[in-house]
């Protein structure tokens, strides 16, 4: 496994998306270009919707985070935020030209919960107030244990939310410590119980590993903690440690484990969860037979997009608030990252977008691929199809994932084998046309 791990370890993306946002072709991506691939997908999808929201705001800073954030204490800022938010909503139902029906919405961060119940009433009654629900529509959030007050679980889950994600990322105080994300053992439980008395029917936890500091005596107890508060389906994450884009994580890189280490690491969390009955239902996620999360691995329909895996599959997501991502399946757009820029182009009543792309015929065929391959661990093709737009993957890469028995690859497609799977991102990297035209990958995080 060494060999292994000092073979593949190397920076990667962890696709979210195909193409990549490092290789989107913005130039070629105008606002009027975009509201037409939005109303295309609007209509294309029978009207219905995925909300992904941004709440950027966040008391302190957690060092390992590489999301966009906005640090304060000054809980002024909520309500004209959640204003423009509404704003922008109000630009999109101009675009659809339609009542949407919305199957998702999805509150991360930042830290939602920085928000209080009554201001994230009112941003759910905006939203919702022109449009429609789904009959399996789903809501969900992001919170920290610290600041999740009952008040929060109440008011949401009367508002129709059922699904809570509490970041934990360890419960080693020294590792605390050192990331800035302190929260109890105990803390992290009454929410949890909480969360559940009010209704909510999923509860997923965040775990990293590889973060400065942990060890792997520490990870086994952090899991076992884990275990023994039950969480319907956990993201057991690698830290991804990317200094040029966040500098405060240069502050800790002395104390980070080795590529080996991490590997087990991880390796000692799977096989904790596995016994204890979690399933491995797709890169760096485990849920249990009864979570909807693990239902749809098991029937073929999980998705992954922005947000990671999720069971909504509606091909039209829209992100509101600085940094969202959205993405109507045949472009992606990205909004302003800049708070004071964000207003500035609502005011103007402008979409904030800042970039994005549009993807081509060969994106949407390798888009497909890798998407089949992060949810089901294998896709199939139709040699035509390769013909068609150029093979453009990497076969020296393919040839040796065979080699060392991570894949089966045939002339109709892939299958990952279980060795293959903790290097799932190499594998999706050999269908990645765009990386290996540019042969850069400096920006993305280590993939062991």
């Amino acid at each position: 496994m060494e060999d292994f791990i000092s073979k593949y370890n190397v920076p990667g993306p962890r696709y979210t998306s195909y193409p990549t946002v490092p290789y989107w072709h913005t130039e070629d991506h105008t606002t009027s270009r975009w509201k037409q691939a939005v109303s295309d997908g609007f209509w294309r999808n029978g009207k219905e919707i995925s909300l992904y929201i941004h709440l950027p705001f966040c008391e302190s800073l957690c060092t390992y985070c590489g999301c966009t954030t906005r640090i304060t204490k000054n809980h002024k800022v909520e309500s004209k935020y959640i204003s423009y938010l509404l704003k922008e909503w109000e630009l999109y139902l101009a675009t659809f030209e339609g009542q949407p029906t919305i199957r998702e919405i999805h509150l991360g961060g930042g830290t939602p919960t920085f928000f209080s119940a009554e201001n994230l009433k009112t941003l759910i009654d905006g939203l919702t107030r022109d449009a429609l629900l789904s009959d399996d529509f789903i809501f969900g959030f992001e919170g920290h244990p610290n600041n999740t007050t009952e008040e929060h679980l109440k008011t949401l889950a009367v508002l129709g939310f059922t699904r809570i994600s509490l970041g934990i990322q360890d419960f080693a105080p020294e590792v605390q410590q050192i990331i800035n994300r302190k929260q109890s053992f105990a803390q992290v439980k009454k929410v949890t119980e909480l969360a559940r008395t009010h209704g909510f029917t999923s509860v997923n936890y965040d775990l990293i590993y590889g973060l400065p500091k942990q060890t792997i005596s520490g990870i086994s107890e952090t899991i076992a903690q884990t275990i023994a508060l039950k969480p319907d389906r956990i993201a057991f994450y690698g830290y991804a440690h990317v200094p040029w884009v966040k500098a405060a994580q240069k502050s800790y890189e002395q104390y980070l484990p080795s590529p080996g280490q991490r590997q087990k690491m991880y390796a000692t969390g799977k096989k904790a969860l596995m016994a204890h009955g979690y399933h491995d239902i797709g890169m760096d996620h485990f849920a249990l037979p009864t979570d909807s999360l693990y239902e749809a691995f098991a029937s073929g329909n999980l998705h992954r997009n922005f947000m990671g895996y999720t069971t909504q599959d509606t091909n039209l997501l829209i992100g509101l608030g600085i940094s969202s991502i959205s993405d109507s399946w045949t472009a992606f757009s990205q909004n302003e990252k800049l708070l004071s820029r964000y207003y500035e182009r609502l005011d103007q009543n402008e979409l904030p977008i800042s970039k994005g792309h549009q993807l081509t015929k060969e994106d949407l065929i390798i888009r497909r691929h890798i998407l089949n391959l992060m949810c089901n661990f294998e896709t199939t093709w139709e040699v035509s199809e390769l013909l068609e737009i150029g093979f453009g993957f990497n076969t020296n890469l393919l040839a040796t994932l065979v080699t060392d028995g991570f894949i089966q690859w045939t002339d109709n497609g892939i299958k990952i084998n279980d060795a293959g799977k903790p290097f799932i991102r190499n594998i999706c990297m050999a269908l990645d046309a765009r990386l290996w035209r540019t042969r850069q990958q400096a920006s993305f995080s280590q993939t062991i």
